[in-house]
């Protein structure tokens, strides 16, 4: 009896380890300022064959939602709660400890990614921007990465750059140190970083969890020539066409309902025509550039890919890749192109309000705004040994949000999202699990979607969608019949208006938003927009 027993508990202990050893590599990649139809799967011109790929062998989520900033994003992709809630509701500066919400850094009333999936027994490690309060002394090495190499805030390509300072597992290395390659460029940094600490969690024989988060294609927007080339004069057609053409190709893929009418472009946008030879060329150059430097992304993300398969990996890896907020449109319509070369690690190019306009196909608005082109991500899964094939390729509508990423984590990895940590208590999840949704099944969201940045304001239930920016009153969407936003029903719902309303007014309470003193009206004139479009 006693023989059989222990060959039970061997029994027993080696399925245990069978178990733990099929728990799925996961990696989130962020992109920063990246829009909805910047890449090819979601209507782009520029050439993205790897996450063209990824989308391909995998899933697209057509209804995925930032916080509309890089900060707050990143906030809550790492937190699993509001932004808010993990104290940064707007970005890095500290309003004080009269005001929770706003204090420039994650506090410690909320869990990281990593220090939830430490406790499942994963490789934690973080690569890339940070922006979640590095100078206040909130580092990944100490927000539970085990591994980490990071920029505080971005704003930067090259070692050269006016702002390149990167940290090794918390200390500042210089930005020639022979632990980086040479001449590095920071979209290949990143990646390449991300396989050694990967290399790490597979000589230690543990799952990894790798949080990605690139500076691409954020400003100052930075690429080799050889790169800016293949793009130079292929936007000399101008920003109407080019969002007519994503707009049309989005259509095609089924990416968008083709009942879905193209909002009129933003009438504080010049017309293309109107432009001289010079300025056309200027603005074809800084597209020219931004492509280059997606396309470098895309580039990344193939040797990232690579370099899972050569090690045995790819398949029992979760790539979750989405960007933090849509497309920029900042400073407004004449974008920044400055230095002697527009595109090498000394110049600042933004691509403007112009070309944000393409960026954001089909959507109203951009970055800061909570209007769908602010808030709309691409998001793309991958996952081979978890995705059955019949749904490769497939489109997942049902609404997910940045907030989710958390509560996925905690589900893929058999994880336990703690009510404390180190003596601290901790709020409980705002996400759900994605993980039904890759299968096709339903996510069972029990509660709307929530926004608010710089007073503009949202929230999204079912298919239900309150907006308004800060200077507007509530609207009202439906967002299956008329998810760009053009037929506001908030006249004509009231009782639907009237229930949001209070439920918006309840969540913008309990998560501790205030007022924002400033509004950024000038980056869309809704009203003249909308009678443009005869509303």
């Amino acid at each position: 009896m006693k023989k059989y027993s222990i060959i039970l508990l061997l029994t027993l202990f080696t399925l245990n380890i069978a178990f733990a050893q099929k728990k799925p590599n996961i990696i989130v990649i962020l992109a920063d300022d990246l829009g909805y139809a910047d890449l090819g799967c979601y209507g782009s011109e520029i050439p993205t064959p790897n996450l063209d790929k990824l989308a391909q062998n995998g899933v697209r989520l057509t209804n995925f939602y930032n916080t509309a900033r890089c900060c707050p994003t990143r906030a809550t992709l790492l937190t699993g709660v509001y932004a808010h809630q993990a104290g940064i509701g707007h970005m890095m500066d500290d309003k004080g400890a009269e005001h929770p919400a706003y204090r420039g850094q994650l506090n410690r009333n909320s869990v990281t990614i990593a220090e939830v999936m430490n406790t499942a027994g994963y490789f934690t490690a973080m690569t890339g921007k940070w922006h979640v309060g590095h100078q206040h002394g909130v580092y990944p090495s100490n927000r539970g990465f085990q591994r980490s190499l990071h920029a505080p805030v971005g704003g930067f390509y090259y070692p050269d750059g006016k702002n390149a300072k990167v940290f090794l597992n918390g200390a500042e290395i210089p930005n020639d140190s022979d632990k980086l390659p040479k001449s590095w460029y920071s979209t290949d940094l990143w990646t390449d970083y991300g396989l050694r600490f990967i290399d790490e969690a597979i000589g230690e024989k543990k799952p990894f969890m790798l949080y990605l988060a690139h500076n691409a294609p954020h400003f100052p927007l930075q690429a080799a020539e050889e790169d800016i080339a293949k793009f130079r004069g292929k936007y000399l057609k101008g920003w109407e066409k080019l969002r007519q053409e994503r707009y049309e190709k989005q259509i095609k893929l089924g990416l968008i309902d083709p009942s879905w009418k193209l909002p009129p472009i933003n009438p504080n946008v010049t017309k293309w025509e109107s432009l001289s030879d010079a300025e056309k060329k200027r603005y074809d150059d800084m597209m020219a550039i931004y492509a280059a430097v997606i396309y470098r992304l895309d580039k990344s993300v193939g040797d990232l890919v690579a370099g899972l398969k050569k090690r045995g990996v790819f398949d029992d890896t979760v790539i979750l890749f989405v960007s933090d907020n849509g497309g920029n449109a900042e400073p407004g319509i004449e974008g920044k192109y400055e230095g002697d070369k527009p595109g090498d690690s000394q110049s600042a190019v933004f691509i403007g309000q112009g070309w944000a306009e393409a960026a954001c196909t089909p959507f109203w608005a951009y970055k800061h705004h909570t209007h769908e082109g602010g808030i709309s991500s691409p998001g793309i899964i991958s996952w081979p040994n978890g995705i059955p094939a019949a749904r490769n390729g497939k489109f997942e509508k049902q609404p997910a949000h940045i907030v989710d990423i958390m509560a996925t984590l905690v589900d893929l990895g058999g994880a336990k999202y703690p009510t404390t940590f180190e003596g601290n208590n901790i709020q409980p999840l705002e996400g759900t699990s994605l993980k039904p949704a890759f299968t096709g099944k339903p996510i069972n969201r029990k509660n709307p979607i929530f926004w608010e940045h710089e007073g503009n304001r949202a929230i999204r239930d079912g298919k239900w969608k309150l907006v308004a920016e800060k200077t507007e009153k509530w609207q009202l969407y439906d967002t299956e019949k008329d998810r760009t936003e053009l037929d506001d029903q908030f006249e004509r719902q009231p009782e639907i208006a009237k229930k949001l309303v209070a439920k918006y007014e309840e969540w913008y309470k309990r998560v501790g938003a205030e007022e924002y003193d400033k509004t950024f009206k000038w980056f869309y004139d809704y009203d003249k927009a909308k009678q443009q479009a005869g509303n």
